[in-house]
């Protein structure tokens, strides 16, 4: 039979870790939160309004700024906002904890009082989904921007005598502040992320701090964590010197039995010397319910206090059964009473608030993102943890985030098919083999000419060595751009999207192909697809594609392709810079939504992927962003 651990030593294992516990979740990051963040809205996120609506109020923790953009768009793509106004300020329908960087640490404050921005809607042309978008900058040099949506469910309405819709583009003065501080950050109460680089808002329960109360990270004010977790460390370490500090056992010579009399330090002196092996295993399970009982987020302390109770006689340093049962659940419950001090007035939802859901395995060294990757119904606008910025193309270098595109070959002869094989090199100069499942596959590599033309979206293979390969034909001479657009796990579980684009060559006479001229209707085979949207510089703006059968009226019935209706990927003329563009999972009014932040001014090329009675279309599209 197994010999039991002896007491002393269960009681340091059961100290040990309930201390390493404890610093784990003291060590514990608290969310981070953007300032000036959007609080509420009327009409509210997500709501469905009946009656015509005049104008949108978009409550922000501080007032926005005064070159601050906002558009409104209707179902159809155009744009119906007439202007904005500063609002009157007035009490949040639920108090809003942001987080400032103080002395490297965040430190949170709660606002109570939500300031407005009026945004005029000038009509109403039909029922359907309305998309209201905003940039601003927050008095610390935090971008302020987002999305959020309502539903009109009401007749539509006339447009205004004299009114023509709004094409402007933000103030350059406010562009430039954004991309000097190099990050999109807000993310208002609507729960649409759109950005994971700006922490998200937490809501607080109606019993919070009022505004400018700091409090440390997790959420309460500091008082009471740092009280909370004073008592449950001194508690511990009270009883971890009261057993230390008691007599030490009487003992003869070496090799000589000890006394089987009472031993000191016993209240009352005597205890019964016959206690039998029964006895002994019923104070062991008393000593694991009582470590149980200390709470059941700590199941390690149970084998802990049972072995350390049955020997057959009291612990080494003149603990009792019971007594050593009390001292491992005593410790347990001032742990976690300690924790729960720390957590009041948090709601528990400083620690939940756009946190990304843990990766789930799915084999083959793939694990599915968890961090937005798969995008939920109502996810809206948004980049990946990863993204450098929303507002900047990616792709336009080899290595980025410490990997690097490594292909085997940069060139192959024009009309032959050649196995393109690639490696991701890591920092340790090894090839990585893990990446997360995106869009139900674990790699895109898209192939484009750098005159916009020879658009090809692939899906590579992975050996287990780490080296992709596709089969690869380029019918045409002429320079191409070869994106890898992936996201690698790390052996932590970390999840990091990155897109890596390399040069590739096709030897031979080559005249670049012009490109066309912008349009809002392409055709795709026997297909007509129709966009709507203003692609607008800085702001993420929505996206409408609407997919007919040429000469057939109404639409066509889409069917899921790689997870979703429709994939967009947006090449910008120049530099080749490649734009990400997430769609919405459903179809809204009849069209497939994309969210799409235009880095900068510039042509751009779009190429909509859409697959109808199981064959992928594509429809090709120049953007002219002003």
């Amino acid at each position: 039979m197994r010999p039991l651990p002896s007491p002393g030593r269960a009681l340091s294992a059961s100290f040990a870790l309930l201390l390493a516990t404890a610093a784990a979740v003291l060590a514990a990051a608290p969310p981070a939160a953007a300032h000036g963040t959007l609080a509420m809205s009327t009409p509210a996120e997500g709501a469905t309004v009946t009656a015509p609506v005049t104008s949108v109020e978009l409550y922000f923790t501080e007032k926005v700024a005064a070159n601050a953009y906002f558009t409104i768009t209707a179902p159809g793509g155009g744009r119906v906002d007439g202007g904005w106004t500063y609002g009157s300020p007035k009490p949040l329908d639920k108090p809003v904890r942001e987080y400032f960087m103080v002395d490297g640490k965040f430190e949170p404050r709660e606002y109570t009082t939500g300031f407005p921005a009026v945004v005029t809607v000038a009509h109403l042309p039909a029922a359907g989904q309305y998309s209201v978008s905003y940039l601003s900058v927050a008095s610390d040099g935090e971008a302020v921007r987002g999305t959020m949506t309502f539903r009109y469910a009401g007749k539509a309405t006339a447009v205004p005598r004299g009114w023509t819709a709004p094409t402007n583009q933000p103030d350059p003065a406010l562009v430039a502040a954004v991309e000097r501080h190099g990050t999109s950050a807000g993310q208002g109460s609507t729960g649409s992320p759109s950005a994971p680089a700006a922490p998200p808002v937490s809501p607080v329960p109606p019993a919070a701090a009022p505004a400018g109360t700091v409090d440390d990270g997790g959420g309460s004010p500091a008082w009471v964590t740092w009280s909370g977790w004073a008592v449950a460390i001194a508690a511990a370490v009270a009883g971890f010197l009261g057993w230390r500090r008691r007599p030490a056992v009487a003992s003869g010579p070496p090799g000589r039995a000890r006394p089987s009399g009472p031993r000191s330090g016993q209240r009352g002196g005597k205890r019964p010397a016959g206690k039998t092996a029964g006895a002994s295993a019923r104070s062991a399970g008393s000593s694991g319910a009582s470590a149980r009982s200390g709470g059941s987020s700590v199941p390690a302390v149970d084998g802990a206090a049972a072995g350390s109770a049955v020997d057959g006689g009291a612990p080494a340093g003149g603990l009792t059964n019971t007594r050593l049962a009390l001292l491992a659940g005593g410790l347990v419950v001032a742990l976690l009473g300690g924790f729960g001090l720390g957590r009041l007035g948090t709601g528990g939802e400083a620690g939940t608030a756009g946190a990304p859901a843990a990766p789930t395995s799915t084999g083959g060294g793939a694990v599915t993102a968890g961090d937005g990757h798969q995008h939920p119904a109502g996810t809206g606008p948004h980049s990946h943890p990863g993204d450098a910025n929303t507002a900047q193309a990616t792709g336009t270098t080899v290595s980025a985030g410490g990997y690097t595109l490594r292909p085997d070959r940069r060139a192959q002869p024009a009309g032959a098919t050649v196995d393109y094989r690639f490696q991701v090199v890591g920092a340790d100069r090894r090839a990585a083999t893990r990446f997360t499942v995106v869009h139900d596959k674990t790699l895109h590599l898209i192939v484009v000419g750098r005159d916009l033309s020879g658009y090809q979206h692939l899906h590579p293979t992975m050996a287990p060595d780490g080296t992709w390969s596709v089969p690869l034909t380029l019918a045409r001479a002429g320079g191409y751009r070869v994106y890898a657009d992936f996201t690698v796990t790390a052996t932590d579980g970390t999840q990091l999207p990155l897109v890596l684009g390399v040069d590739h060559h096709v030897p031979g006479a080559h005249t670049p192909a012009a490109l066309p001229p912008a349009a809002p209707r392409a055709v795709a085979g026997p297909f007509a697809v129709s966009m709507e949207g203003t692609p607008t510089i800085g702001v993420t703006a929505p996206m409408f594609f609407r997919v007919s059968r040429t000469g057939a009226p109404g639409p066509t019935q889409l069917e899921r392709y790689l997870g979703a209706y429709g994939h967009l990927v947006v090449v910008r003329e120049g530099d080749l810079g490649y734009v990400h563009v997430h769609p919405e999972p459903e179809m809204v009014d009849g069209a497939v939504k994309f969210w799409l932040t235009a880095p900068s001014t510039g042509r751009y090329r779009a190429f909509l992927d859409f697959q109808v009675a199981g064959e992928v279309h594509t429809a090709e599209y120049t953007m002219d962003v002003a």
